[in-house]
Protein backbone atom coordinates (compact mmCIF):
# COMPACT_ATOMS: atom_id res chain seq x y z
CA UNK A 1 0.00 0.00 0.00
CA UNK A 2 1.56 2.98 -1.20
CA UNK A 3 1.45 5.89 2.22
CA UNK A 4 -0.87 9.22 1.68
CA UNK A 5 1.14 11.99 1.08
CA UNK A 6 0.12 14.64 3.92
CA UNK A 7 2.13 17.16 2.11
CA UNK A 8 0.73 16.81 -1.35
CA UNK A 9 -2.88 16.80 -0.14
CA UNK A 10 -2.22 20.24 2.10
CA UNK A 11 -0.48 21.91 -1.69
CA UNK A 12 -3.33 20.26 -3.33
CA UNK A 13 -5.93 22.22 -0.68
CA UNK A 14 -4.25 25.52 -0.52
CA UNK A 15 -4.72 25.49 -4.48
CA UNK A 16 -8.12 26.27 -4.27
CA UNK A 17 -9.17 29.31 -3.26
CA UNK A 18 -11.57 28.44 -0.77
CA UNK A 19 -12.36 31.83 1.11
CA UNK A 20 -14.98 31.33 2.92
CA UNK A 21 -17.69 30.39 2.22
CA UNK A 22 -16.72 29.28 -1.34
CA UNK A 23 -14.88 25.25 -0.93
CA UNK A 24 -13.38 25.98 -4.62
CA UNK A 25 -12.85 22.96 -5.19
CA UNK A 26 -11.49 21.28 -1.80
CA UNK A 27 -14.61 19.41 -1.30
CA UNK A 28 -14.26 17.73 -4.49
CA UNK A 29 -10.86 16.69 -3.81
CA UNK A 30 -11.25 15.31 -0.12
CA UNK A 31 -14.46 13.00 -1.24
CA UNK A 32 -12.17 11.50 -4.29
CA UNK A 33 -9.83 10.46 -1.91
CA UNK A 34 -12.02 9.21 0.93
CA UNK A 35 -14.37 7.88 -1.56
CA UNK A 36 -11.46 5.87 -3.01
CA UNK A 37 -10.23 4.77 0.36
CA UNK A 38 -13.64 2.83 1.11
CA UNK A 39 -15.83 6.19 3.39
CA UNK A 40 -18.74 6.05 2.88
CA UNK A 41 -19.23 9.70 2.02
CA UNK A 42 -22.14 12.52 1.98
CA UNK A 43 -22.44 16.05 1.29
CA UNK A 44 -24.40 18.18 4.12
CA UNK A 45 -24.39 21.26 2.26
CA UNK A 46 -26.86 24.01 3.70
CA UNK A 47 -27.10 27.75 2.95
CA UNK A 48 -24.70 27.64 0.72
CA UNK A 49 -21.85 25.88 2.42
CA UNK A 50 -20.37 23.13 1.28
CA UNK A 51 -20.09 20.18 4.12
CA UNK A 52 -18.54 16.84 3.90
CA UNK A 53 -19.06 13.34 5.91
CA UNK A 54 -17.53 10.43 5.44
CA UNK A 55 -17.79 7.35 7.54
CA UNK A 56 -15.38 4.21 6.97
CA UNK A 57 -16.79 1.00 8.89
CA UNK A 58 -20.69 0.40 9.90
CA UNK A 59 -22.98 3.14 11.16
CA UNK A 60 -23.71 2.61 14.69
CA UNK A 61 -20.05 0.88 15.71
CA UNK A 62 -19.98 0.89 19.26
CA UNK A 63 -16.61 3.04 18.92
CA UNK A 64 -16.92 6.42 16.59
CA UNK A 65 -13.70 8.42 16.54
CA UNK A 66 -14.30 11.47 14.71
CA UNK A 67 -11.84 14.40 13.16
CA UNK A 68 -13.55 17.84 12.63
CA UNK A 69 -12.31 20.53 10.29
CA UNK A 70 -12.21 23.45 8.14
CA UNK A 71 -11.22 23.83 4.94
CA UNK A 72 -12.34 27.99 4.47
CA UNK A 73 -9.83 30.28 4.42
CA UNK A 74 -9.84 33.80 5.58
CA UNK A 75 -9.47 36.78 2.96
CA UNK A 76 -6.23 37.23 1.35
CA UNK A 77 -5.59 40.72 2.59
CA UNK A 78 -3.35 42.87 1.06
CA UNK A 79 -2.29 40.67 -2.12
CA UNK A 80 0.95 42.88 -2.28
CA UNK A 81 1.93 42.78 1.26
CA UNK A 82 2.75 38.76 -0.02
CA UNK A 83 6.18 37.11 -1.25
CA UNK A 84 4.29 34.35 -2.39
CA UNK A 85 0.76 33.37 -4.06
CA UNK A 86 -1.30 32.81 -1.65
CA UNK A 87 -3.20 30.05 -3.39
CA UNK A 88 0.31 28.93 -4.90
CA UNK A 89 1.49 26.54 -2.40
CA UNK A 90 4.90 27.14 -2.93
CA UNK A 91 7.73 25.68 -0.44
CA UNK A 92 10.80 27.80 0.35
CA UNK A 93 13.25 26.86 2.49
CA UNK A 94 11.18 24.26 3.93
CA UNK A 95 8.08 26.31 4.46
CA UNK A 96 4.91 26.05 2.33
CA UNK A 97 3.01 29.24 1.70
CA UNK A 98 -0.52 30.07 0.86
CA UNK A 99 -3.75 31.19 2.92
CA UNK A 100 -5.08 28.32 4.80
CA UNK A 101 -1.13 26.27 4.99
CA UNK A 102 -1.88 26.88 9.05
CA UNK A 103 -5.63 27.98 9.58
CA UNK A 104 -6.00 24.38 8.86
CA UNK A 105 -5.68 23.12 5.34
CA UNK A 106 -2.45 20.97 6.86
CA UNK A 107 -4.71 19.88 9.14
CA UNK A 108 -7.01 18.14 7.38
CA UNK A 109 -4.66 17.07 5.07
CA UNK A 110 -2.97 15.29 7.80
CA UNK A 111 -6.03 13.71 9.25
CA UNK A 112 -7.32 12.52 5.88
CA UNK A 113 -4.36 10.95 5.01
CA UNK A 114 -4.00 9.14 8.83
CA UNK A 115 -7.10 7.55 8.59
CA UNK A 116 -6.77 6.34 4.84
CA UNK A 117 -4.08 4.68 5.67
CA UNK A 118 -5.21 3.54 9.03
CA UNK A 119 -8.10 1.76 7.67
CA UNK A 120 -6.29 0.55 5.31
CA UNK A 121 -3.59 -0.97 6.74
CA UNK A 122 -5.41 -2.29 10.40
CA UNK A 123 -9.24 -1.97 9.86
CA UNK A 124 -10.50 -1.43 13.00
CA UNK A 125 -13.26 -2.58 15.00
CA UNK A 126 -15.39 0.14 14.92
CA UNK A 127 -15.84 3.44 12.64
CA UNK A 128 -13.80 6.56 11.73
CA UNK A 129 -15.97 9.40 11.11
CA UNK A 130 -14.68 12.70 9.14
CA UNK A 131 -16.55 16.13 9.46
CA UNK A 132 -15.62 18.77 7.22
CA UNK A 133 -16.90 22.07 6.66
CA UNK A 134 -16.56 25.15 4.68
CA UNK A 135 -18.12 27.59 7.20
CA UNK A 136 -15.84 28.25 10.15
CA UNK A 137 -14.45 31.60 9.46
CA UNK A 138 -17.09 33.08 8.32
CA UNK A 139 -20.44 32.87 10.31
CA UNK A 140 -20.22 29.11 11.28
CA UNK A 141 -24.59 28.76 11.25
CA UNK A 142 -23.95 26.67 8.19
CA UNK A 143 -20.78 24.32 8.25
CA UNK A 144 -20.47 22.17 11.76
CA UNK A 145 -24.00 22.89 12.80
CA UNK A 146 -25.35 21.69 9.50
CA UNK A 147 -23.03 18.24 9.83
CA UNK A 148 -23.99 17.43 13.51
CA UNK A 149 -27.86 18.20 12.17
CA UNK A 150 -27.43 15.47 9.58
CA UNK A 151 -25.94 13.46 11.63
CA UNK A 152 -29.09 13.53 14.00
CA UNK A 153 -31.50 13.33 11.30
CA UNK A 154 -29.28 10.16 9.81
CA UNK A 155 -28.58 8.05 12.57
CA UNK A 156 -24.81 8.84 12.40
CA UNK A 157 -22.49 9.41 15.82
CA UNK A 158 -19.27 10.38 17.24
CA UNK A 159 -18.40 8.40 20.50
CA UNK A 160 -15.03 11.02 20.71
CA UNK A 161 -14.15 13.61 18.50
CA UNK A 162 -10.57 15.29 17.40
CA UNK A 163 -10.92 18.96 15.79
CA UNK A 164 -7.46 19.39 14.27
CA UNK A 165 -7.59 23.26 14.27
CA UNK A 166 -3.60 24.93 15.41
CA UNK A 167 -3.30 24.83 19.04
CA UNK A 168 0.26 24.90 19.53
CA UNK A 169 2.11 28.41 20.49
CA UNK A 170 5.69 27.74 19.50
CA UNK A 171 6.22 23.87 19.38
CA UNK A 172 4.64 21.10 17.81
CA UNK A 173 2.85 19.37 20.54
CA UNK A 174 3.23 21.69 23.28
CA UNK A 175 -0.45 22.18 23.74
CA UNK A 176 -3.81 20.22 23.00
CA UNK A 177 -7.23 22.12 23.85
CA UNK A 178 -9.82 20.30 26.34
CA UNK A 179 -12.12 23.11 26.34
CA UNK A 180 -13.06 27.23 25.29
CA UNK A 181 -13.63 30.13 27.07
CA UNK A 182 -17.26 31.17 25.70
CA UNK A 183 -17.86 34.47 23.75
CA UNK A 184 -20.55 36.78 23.93
CA UNK A 185 -20.49 40.28 22.16
CA UNK A 186 -23.58 43.12 23.55
CA UNK A 187 -24.01 46.06 21.69
CA UNK A 188 -24.93 49.06 23.42
CA UNK A 189 -26.95 52.15 22.22
CA UNK A 190 -27.78 54.88 24.52
CA UNK A 191 -30.52 57.02 24.15
CA UNK A 192 -31.06 60.87 25.25
CA UNK A 193 -31.94 64.24 24.59
CA UNK A 194 -29.99 66.43 21.56
CA UNK A 195 -28.71 70.31 23.18
CA UNK A 196 -26.84 73.01 22.72
CA UNK A 197 -23.34 71.86 24.39
CA UNK A 198 -23.15 75.69 25.88
CA UNK A 199 -26.58 74.43 28.16
CA UNK A 200 -25.99 70.93 29.20
CA UNK A 201 -28.84 71.35 31.52
CA UNK A 202 -31.40 71.24 29.00
CA UNK A 203 -30.08 68.27 27.21
CA UNK A 204 -29.48 64.66 28.72
CA UNK A 205 -25.96 63.48 27.47
CA UNK A 206 -26.30 59.48 26.44
CA UNK A 207 -22.23 59.79 25.88
CA UNK A 208 -22.25 60.54 29.57
CA UNK A 209 -24.27 57.68 30.54
CA UNK A 210 -22.63 55.25 28.02
CA UNK A 211 -19.69 56.11 29.38
CA UNK A 212 -20.53 55.73 33.35
CA UNK A 213 -22.21 52.28 32.08
CA UNK A 214 -18.90 51.10 30.41
CA UNK A 215 -17.03 52.05 33.35
CA UNK A 216 -19.37 49.86 35.95
CA UNK A 217 -18.87 46.83 33.64
CA UNK A 218 -15.03 47.53 33.98
CA UNK A 219 -14.85 48.09 37.23
CA UNK A 220 -14.53 44.51 39.29
CA UNK A 221 -13.27 41.81 37.56
CA UNK A 222 -15.69 38.60 36.33
CA UNK A 223 -13.73 36.38 38.33
CA UNK A 224 -10.63 34.76 38.85
CA UNK A 225 -10.64 32.24 37.29
CA UNK A 226 -11.65 28.29 37.82
CA UNK A 227 -9.74 25.09 38.04
CA UNK A 228 -9.38 25.09 34.67
CA UNK A 229 -9.81 28.41 33.03
CA UNK A 230 -8.46 31.55 33.38
CA UNK A 231 -10.23 34.48 34.31
CA UNK A 232 -13.18 36.38 32.04
CA UNK A 233 -12.66 39.41 30.77
CA UNK A 234 -14.48 41.95 29.07
CA UNK A 235 -13.02 44.56 26.62
CA UNK A 236 -14.56 47.79 25.37
CA UNK A 237 -13.96 47.43 21.31
CA UNK A 238 -15.63 50.86 20.07
CA UNK A 239 -17.60 53.79 21.46
CA UNK A 240 -19.41 55.70 19.09
CA UNK A 241 -22.06 58.89 18.14
CA UNK A 242 -21.53 59.92 14.47
CA UNK A 243 -21.59 63.69 15.73
CA UNK A 244 -19.09 65.81 13.89
CA UNK A 245 -20.37 69.06 16.08
CA UNK A 246 -18.39 70.06 19.03
CA UNK A 247 -21.17 72.21 20.23
CA UNK A 248 -24.29 69.51 20.18
CA UNK A 249 -24.46 67.17 22.36
CA UNK A 250 -25.89 64.36 20.78
CA UNK A 251 -29.45 62.43 21.10
CA UNK A 252 -27.67 58.85 20.40
CA UNK A 253 -24.51 56.81 21.67
CA UNK A 254 -23.31 53.64 20.99
CA UNK A 255 -20.79 51.41 22.22
CA UNK A 256 -19.76 47.68 21.87
CA UNK A 257 -18.02 44.86 24.75
CA UNK A 258 -16.76 41.26 23.97
CA UNK A 259 -16.93 39.23 26.99
CA UNK A 260 -14.54 36.17 27.18
CA UNK A 261 -15.99 33.75 29.66
CA UNK A 262 -15.09 30.56 31.86
CA UNK A 263 -17.05 28.19 33.30
CA UNK A 264 -18.79 30.40 35.89
CA UNK A 265 -20.85 32.07 33.45
CA UNK A 266 -23.17 31.37 30.94
CA UNK A 267 -24.40 33.53 28.21
CA UNK A 268 -27.59 33.73 29.85
CA UNK A 269 -26.20 34.80 33.66
CA UNK A 270 -24.07 37.40 31.52
CA UNK A 271 -27.27 38.63 29.49
CA UNK A 272 -28.88 39.05 32.77
CA UNK A 273 -26.13 40.70 34.30
CA UNK A 274 -25.87 43.41 31.57
CA UNK A 275 -29.28 44.22 30.87
CA UNK A 276 -28.99 44.44 35.15
CA UNK A 277 -26.10 46.74 35.26
CA UNK A 278 -27.66 49.25 32.18
CA UNK A 279 -31.11 49.21 34.18
CA UNK A 280 -29.33 50.83 36.74
CA UNK A 281 -27.26 53.27 34.98
CA UNK A 282 -30.37 54.38 32.86
CA UNK A 283 -32.44 55.20 36.53
CA UNK A 284 -29.60 57.54 37.44
CA UNK A 285 -29.52 58.93 34.17
CA UNK A 286 -32.63 59.36 32.77
CA UNK A 287 -30.83 57.80 29.84
CA UNK A 288 -32.34 54.94 28.11
CA UNK A 289 -30.18 51.64 27.11
CA UNK A 290 -30.75 48.92 24.24
CA UNK A 291 -29.01 45.80 24.22
CA UNK A 292 -28.58 43.24 21.14
CA UNK A 293 -26.79 40.48 22.84
CA UNK A 294 -25.21 37.56 20.48
CA UNK A 295 -23.82 34.31 22.43
CA UNK A 296 -21.42 32.48 19.65
CA UNK A 297 -20.16 29.89 21.94
CA UNK A 298 -20.71 29.05 25.63
CA UNK A 299 -17.89 27.88 27.59
CA UNK A 300 -17.10 23.97 27.69
CA UNK A 301 -14.47 21.42 29.31
CA UNK A 302 -13.68 18.02 28.42
CA UNK A 303 -12.57 16.85 32.27
CA UNK A 304 -9.14 14.98 32.20
CA UNK A 305 -9.48 11.57 32.05
CA UNK A 306 -9.24 8.27 29.60
CA UNK A 307 -9.64 10.52 26.01
CA UNK A 308 -7.04 13.51 26.72
CA UNK A 309 -4.64 11.10 28.20
CA UNK A 310 -4.88 9.21 25.21
CA UNK A 311 -4.24 12.51 22.94
CA UNK A 312 -1.59 13.53 24.87
CA UNK A 313 0.61 10.10 25.12
CA UNK A 314 0.28 10.09 21.44
CA UNK A 315 1.88 13.72 20.81
CA UNK A 316 4.18 12.71 23.34
CA UNK A 317 5.34 9.41 21.92
CA UNK A 318 5.41 11.51 18.52
CA UNK A 319 7.44 14.72 19.22
CA UNK A 320 8.79 14.01 22.98
CA UNK A 321 6.99 16.98 24.37
CA UNK A 322 4.15 16.42 26.64
CA UNK A 323 1.00 18.66 26.17
CA UNK A 324 -0.45 21.09 28.44
CA UNK A 325 -4.35 20.78 28.90
CA UNK A 326 -4.85 24.17 28.00
CA UNK A 327 -8.68 26.19 27.48
CA UNK A 328 -7.18 29.23 26.37
CA UNK A 329 -7.50 30.84 22.64
CA UNK A 330 -10.87 32.15 20.99
CA UNK A 331 -13.55 29.75 20.04
CA UNK A 332 -13.58 27.18 17.23
CA UNK A 333 -16.01 24.66 15.77
CA UNK A 334 -15.34 22.50 18.99
CA UNK A 335 -17.70 24.25 20.61
CA UNK A 336 -20.27 22.67 18.47
CA UNK A 337 -19.06 19.30 18.52
CA UNK A 338 -18.92 19.06 22.49
CA UNK A 339 -23.04 19.10 22.28
CA UNK A 340 -22.50 16.18 20.53
CA UNK A 341 -19.74 13.94 21.95
CA UNK A 342 -16.18 14.71 24.25
CA UNK A 343 -13.99 16.50 21.90
CA UNK A 344 -10.11 17.30 22.41
CA UNK A 345 -8.22 19.92 20.21
CA UNK A 346 -5.13 19.22 19.01
CA UNK A 347 -2.94 20.61 15.42
CA UNK A 348 -0.21 22.35 14.52
CA UNK A 349 2.02 25.66 15.67
CA UNK A 350 -0.06 28.39 14.76
CA UNK A 351 1.74 31.99 14.62
CA UNK A 352 1.29 32.71 11.01
CA UNK A 353 -2.60 32.27 11.15
CA UNK A 354 -4.57 34.64 9.25
CA UNK A 355 -1.31 36.58 8.94
CA UNK A 356 -0.18 37.68 5.33
CA UNK A 357 2.68 34.74 4.16
CA UNK A 358 0.75 32.23 6.35
CA UNK A 359 2.72 29.12 5.95
CA UNK A 360 3.42 25.98 7.40
CA UNK A 361 6.43 23.93 8.39
CA UNK A 362 6.57 21.27 5.79
CA UNK A 363 8.53 18.68 8.07
CA UNK A 364 5.52 19.22 11.13
CA UNK A 365 2.55 18.25 8.41
CA UNK A 366 3.98 14.35 8.07
CA UNK A 367 4.55 14.60 11.58
CA UNK A 368 1.48 15.61 12.38
CA UNK A 369 -0.07 12.50 10.16
CA UNK A 370 1.86 10.27 12.71
CA UNK A 371 0.57 11.86 15.77
CA UNK A 372 -3.06 11.38 14.29
CA UNK A 373 -2.12 8.05 13.11
CA UNK A 374 -1.19 7.03 16.64
CA UNK A 375 -4.37 8.67 18.14
CA UNK A 376 -6.30 5.81 16.10
CA UNK A 377 -4.25 2.76 16.78
CA UNK A 378 -4.14 4.01 20.48
CA UNK A 379 -7.85 4.60 20.43
CA UNK A 380 -9.18 1.03 18.45
CA UNK A 381 -6.22 -0.73 20.49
Amino acid sequence: MTATDPVALTAALIRCPSVTPEDGGTMAILEGLLGAAGFECHRADRGGVANLFARWGQKGANRSFGFNGHVDVVPVGDLAAWTQDPFGAAVVDGWMFGRGATDMKSGVAAFAAAAVDFVQATPPDGAVILTITGDEEGPSVHGTIALLDWMAQNGERMTHCLVGEPTCPNTLGEMMKIGRRGSLTAWITAQGVQGHSAYPHRARNPMSALVRLLGVLEAQPLDHGTAHFDASTLAITTIDCGNPATNVIPAKGSATVNIRFNDSHSGASLTAWLHQKADAVAAETGVRFDLRVSVSGESFLTPPGAFTDLVAKAVQAETGVTPVASTSGGTSDARFVKEHCPVVEFGLVGQTMHQVDERVDVAQIGKLKAIYTRILQDYFA
